[in-house]
């Protein structure tokens, strides 16, 4: 009986806090190295932003998070909280935007590590708006990224979960790059 090997999922990983304002530098040419030693296959970057997609054997992201971010720490010496998901879920990330009938170039994605118990948030956000479905915050800035109050920082503070964001430019590019690989 021929004994079936069993198929490599594909990831989309998104790091936290790299290559930002001269902190934490990470060379995307390293980073895909460093993922590669992990056993890693297919292992592409996208930007300087610690973007990345793979395939592997294993089935837990949370562990597979864990070594990535473990082995930054031990080659690097610093924290980097990494996110991975499947397509499957990023495809429903992306079906889920609530602003469907705004600019979508001043729209992103805050993807949080795990779903927050309380999702209302007190903020004056100016014309800025949100809203948390399942492990994500939709986010619209009418008026450009640049001066809004909703970022990483308070999203992790106020919902206890780390959390990335994403513009949709990079979500869309990490979801073709991936859906390459199946």
């Amino acid at each position: 009986m021929k004994r079936t090997q069993p198929t490599n999922m594909i990831y989309i990983a998104i790091l936290r806090g790299i290559n930002v304002s001269g902190s934490k530098k990470l060379p995307m040419a390293e980073l895909r190295t460093l993922l590669s030693n992990l056993n890693f296959s297919d292992v592409t970057t996208y930007i300087q932003s610690g973007n990345v997609v793979f395939t592997s054997k294993d089935k837990d992201q949370e562990k597979l998070g864990s070594q990535i971010s473990e082995a930054i720490k031990k080659q690097y010496d610093y924290e980097v909280p990494v996110l991975v998901k499947t397509i499957k879920q990023w495809k429903k990330a992306m079906a889920n935007n609530p602003f469907t009938e705004e600019d979508i170039s001043k729209q992103a994605i805050t993807f949080l590590a795990t779903i927050p118990i309380e999702t209302t948030i007190e903020i004056d956000s100016k014309n800025d708006q949100f809203k948390i479905i399942d492990s994500e915050v939709y986010l619209y800035f009418p008026n450009g990224f640049g001066r809004s109050k909703l970022t990483n920082n308070l999203f992790e503070r106020k919902l206890k979960t780390q959390a990335t964001t994403r513009n949709w430019r990079t979500i869309n590019k990490l979801l073709e790059m991936a859906a390459a690989l199946e």
